[in-house]
């Protein structure tokens, strides 16, 4: 080859060879990589026969086979029987790791003593809706209030419903009717965002103005807009692939919000587990409203939303001109109890604080391993997500910057369940409290075995 360097600069000479070689380097890979993800699909189903009969029953009830469309998987989802502690049983009998967290939802993991001693004495003593205030939802309430910060707080069933009423209330209480969003944000069941629109089954379509996340000049811009009652944004965006906001992002668009007189709300559902104050405490934000839900409840249904007691207002009922905040089961006596057994006893203070430790220092091991492959892991303490990128791009602001190579991806998810991990399919991960430090060394093991075997699809 060396001769060919002092050949004159022709396209006919030198580029057009490299491309073809390059082009069936490629395709060559490209084989290598169907075939071994269809060997790794083989085996997945040889070893799920009772999974893949369930999927089979279950398509005959649920459209597609369940009622949680991010639990769908080809060619079926794995079926669990029972979880306890930090791991989960399939139906198939094998015993997994849980790095999924229920999406953070189960911080606490299966079989927490504090939550299910919590749990038994509802059962027993104190009974399931009693249909009316109780003392219990005060105790809650205000251990979440003075955790982070509200100056008054609404309990819901569900993120999707805290997000929804605190755009609501600032909808009422500017008298304005646009939010500004961000591409690739998911608030809810009905209040996910694409690259620069609305998701189809989104609540008040004509509403939004999508900005491109961890882009400033263009939040404040949107922000500035006409009509603008209220900028929501995730200070990491979960299903958006832990993708985290700069400290520089998150407070221009707080700041820019301030100026416009826009609410700024901060969607807290996931990263309130991140420190003992959530994002806003890790980087210093002072937002209008917050939102919460998943591990709060203590692994029951939950949601709740606060922050400054004007906004709130809206919903006070001595109130003239005051809105209903409905919902029979906001302040059902499993989630007040649950709940507040695991805030004040199980993730406090300090034990959040470590546990964001472990996922940082976690979080750069990988990064570590994976240095100089197309794999590369992002997010913030307990909650990260792993990326197969084809041009191997590390310090990613948007998720959509990254070209994922799918078939990596997938080929990754069996690994980990061929390991006996619990994971995402699309990458997501979440810790559970509880989980031994010499499992996750033995993920971080599974993850180099993973790049050394398949180094000739990996390897930039």
């Amino acid at each position: 080859m060396g001769h060919l360097e002092y050949l004159p600069s022709s396209p006919l000479l030198m580029d057009e060879p490299a491309t073809d070689k390059m082009a069936s380097q490629r395709s060559e890979s490209s084989h290598v990589l169907q075939e071994a993800l269809q060997t790794a699909i083989e085996k997945y189903v040889a070893k799920n026969p009772k999974s893949k009969a369930l999927h089979e029953e279950a398509i005959e009830i649920f459209p597609g086979g369940n009622t949680r469309t991010v639990l769908h998987t080809d060619p079926f989802p794995l079926c669990m029987k029972s979880g306890k502690g930090y791991q989960v049983f399939s139906e198939d009998g094998d015993t997994y790791t849980d790095l999924t967290a229920e999406f953070t939802a189960g911080l606490y993991g299966h079989s927490n003593p504090e939550i299910l001693s919590a749990l038994r004495n509802v059962l027993d003593n104190i009974g399931l809706s009693v249909g009316a205030t109780t003392a219990q939802e005060q105790l809650f309430a205000k251990e979440i209030c003075q955790r982070f910060g509200l100056e008054r707080i609404r309990l819901t069933n569900s993120g999707t419903e805290a997000n929804l009423h605190a755009i609501a209330a600032a909808k009422l209480f500017t008298g304005k009717s646009k939010v500004v969003a961000f591409g690739a944000s998911y608030h809810g069941a009905v209040l996910g965002f694409k690259e620069d629109q609305p998701a189809p089954n989104n609540v008040d379509q004509d509403s939004w103005i999508v900005a491109k996340y961890n882009d400033l000049d263009g939040a404040v811009g949107a922000i500035q807009g006409n009509d603008v009652a209220a900028v929501i944004l995730e200070g990491m965006q979960g299903s958006g692939g832990c993708i985290a906001g700069t400290p520089e992002f998150l407070k221009g668009v707080q700041e820019a919000a301030r100026k416009a007189g826009v609410i700024f709300i901060l969607d807290e559902v996931m990263t309130s587990r991140i420190t003992s104050k959530g994002i806003a405490g890790l980087r210093g934000l002072n937002p209008d409203m917050k939102t919460f839900g998943k591990y709060l409840g203590g692994g029951v249904a939950f949601g709740a939303f606060g922050g400054r007691a004007d906004i709130m207002g809206v919903y006070d009922p001595r109130a003239k001109g005051s809105v209903a905040h409905s919902g029979t089961f906001n302040n059902n006596t499993l989630v007040t109890h649950a709940g507040y057994a695991g805030i004040s006893r199980v993730y406090t203070p300090s034990v959040a604080d470590a546990l964001t430790a472990t996922g940082n220092q976690l979080l750069a091991r990988l990064n570590e391993v994976s240095s100089g492959t197309k794999l590369c892991f992002t997010g913030l303490g307990s909650v990260l997500n792993s990326h197969f990128d084809v041009n191997g791009a590390r310090d990613i602001e948007n998720v959509f910057e990254i070209d994922e190579v799918k078939e990596l991806k997938d080929l990754f998810w069996y690994c980990l369940l061929e390991n006996g991990f619990w994971s995402t399919r699309r990458g997501f991960l979440a810790l559970v409290l509880g989980t031994p430090q010499s499992e996750l060394d033995r993920f971080v093991e599974v993850v180099e075995a993973f790049l050394a075997k398949y180094k000739h699809l990996v390897q930039m």
